[in-house]
């Protein structure tokens, strides 16, 4: 992994970590009570099956200076069921999110919406009389351009998965994220 440089270290910033766990009873509520215990925050934290049945992975994006970071990875390494946690901050990742988000919309103002959507490569996913569901996915800064492209159409109800990361396997020497 690369470190950040001197100041940088000191700096609270938005981390990104990946955590292969065992599908277990309580799993999900320790590594959170290990968080809100010691009072860390947890910005998304997103779960799914992993390669393997019997093992899940986690997404979790926290906020924190180096040192903060470098705690909580040691302290969600010490958990039973933790297999493995990575720090993606510093490394080159994919990461993504989806949120479906409905807006107040009207027969008339239906070509607009589309528009943006497609702005953003969007999907319309649901559509009623006077409402449409439109369906982001992509990176968290494009999910946030989105809605707020969407919102002066009567934001009805948003809803979002959190972010899902995975390192990149290329090594360009730079970090990207798209």
């Amino acid at each position: 992994m690369n470190k950040p440089a001197g100041a940088d270290i000191n700096r609270p910033i938005q981390h990104t970590l990946t955590l292969k766990v065992r599908h277990a009873f309580n799993t999900l509520a320790r590594i959170v009570g290990m968080f809100s215990g010691r009072g860390y925050s947890i910005d998304t934290i997103s779960l799914g099956d992993a390669e393997e049945p019997e093992n899940a992975r986690l997404t979790i994006t926290s906020q924190g200076d180096q040192k903060i970071i470098e705690q909580i990875v040691l302290q969600l390494e010490k958990l039973v069921d933790v297999l493995e946690v990575h720090d993606l901050t510093y490394d080159s990742f994919v990461e993504r999110e989806l949120a479906l988000v409905k807006v107040a919309c009207l027969p008339e103002r239906r070509t607009e919406v589309t528009q943006v959507a497609n702005i953003f490569g969007a999907k319309i996913v649901d559509i009623s009389g006077h409402t449409l569901t439109v369906e982001v996915t992509g990176g968290p800064d494009k999910v946030n351009a989105a809605i707020e492209m969407l919102r002066p159409y009567d934001l009805q109800e948003v809803t979002r998965t959190g972010t899902v990361a995975m390192k990149r396997e290329y090594e360009s020497g730079a970090r990207i994220r798209l």
